[in-house]
């Protein structure tokens, strides 16, 4: 069997097998709806971190603006399965599309900049979306789309999110995926090679909205109830900092890091108003660890050379 059928045959395997044994789990009632819930939100959220590794892992680009891709999706999904009464799949569909659009568009102009000029281009449209849904009536204003039927289950979460891992895996491993990181080694340097630097990066970004347009939709069909202030720029600072915890180079870590940042103000929930100030805390000192543990595994791996000071030159003279 080659090596990636057998990856992938693995990797099925696994996923079976885990949700086969969370299901047992919570048909037994041994988790019950309220840890339920947050075994939803950790799928939603790695499918939402997993997109916003996309564009900042894997092209180098900062964005401060993906929940609104997420507002756009939700929105959008659950007013048109509401209006229409469309299957649930086709409407979350539909959603992604919608902010799949959105981030083609917003791409084309706004992924010619880089640096700190893209970031404040990506959050001031984060904060355009949050105001335009405040003021359309369709969508309830202010006060949120309340009604919205509840259709999302663990296994469309749990299956989602296995699709979103395998569908991105598959595209940074891919030959759009090397041309990506090479947009992030050195764009330049790609340029040189006769890359087309902004078509990756609008590839990168359009992909990561779908998704992220996609967890909109199921998030809005889990709750039941969705507001404007749902999807302001800290939800994108939230998705950031799950990037950028679990480091770099691989989807493990993204996962890892969500699943216990989505964990953890629940775990400190019974600190009530002290949690908020825990929470950062806790935030700053993981990453401070994260650093140091980066620091000592590079040094680690730094091999000695075996050959003494002059040893090199004389095998060198002497060849």
């Amino acid at each position: 069997m080659k090596p990636y059928l057998k990856r992938s045959a693995v990797f099925l395997a696994a996923s079976l097998v885990l949700f086969g044994v969370l299901s047992l789990l919570i048909r037994m009632d041994v988790i019950n709806a309220y840890y339920k819930q947050i075994l939803m939100m950790i799928c939603i959220n790695v499918i939402l971190a997993l997109s916003t590794n996309l564009i900042i892992d894997y092209t180098g680009q900062l964005t401060l603006g993906h929940s609104a891709f997420l507002a756009i999706g939700a929105y959008s999904s659950a007013f048109i399965q509401m209006k229409t009464g469309m299957p649930f799949f086709l409407a979350l569909l539909c959603g992604s599309v919608v902010a799949a659009i959105f981030g083609f568009l917003i791409g084309l102009p706004t992924l010619r900049l880089k640096g700190d000029y893209l970031a404040i281009t990506t959050l001031g449209f984060c904060q355009i979306v949050v105001v335009a849904i405040q003021n359309i009536d369709a969508f309830g204003g202010a006060q949120g789309l309340a009604g919205i039927p509840p259709k999302t289950t663990f296994a469309w979460v749990f299956f989602s999110m296995i699709a979103t891992i395998a569908i991105l895996y598959n595209i940074v491993h891919a030959n759009q995926g090397r041309a990506m990181i090479s947009v992030r080694e050195d764009e330049i340097a790609a340029e040189a090679m006769g890359i087309d630097t902004t078509k990756y990066k609008i590839m990168a970004f359009t992909a990561g909205a779908f998704f992220a347009g996609f967890a909109g939709g199921l998030y809005a069909f889990l709750m039941m109830f969705i507001d404007p202030n749902s999807f302001n720029f800290l939800r994108s600072i939230d998705f950031v900092i799950y990037v950028v915890l679990g480091g770099t180079g691989g989807f493990a870590g993204c996962i890892v890091s969500t699943s216990i940042l989505t964990l953890l103000p629940e775990v400190l929930r019974f600190l009530s108003d002290l949690r908020m100030v825990i929470y950062p805390l806790l935030l700053i000192v993981i990453m401070i660890l994260r650093v140091k543990n980066v620091r000592v595994a590079g040094l680690l791996h730094r091999k000695p050379s075996s050959d003494g000071p002059g040893e090199g030159s004389k095998d060198h003279a002497a060849a």
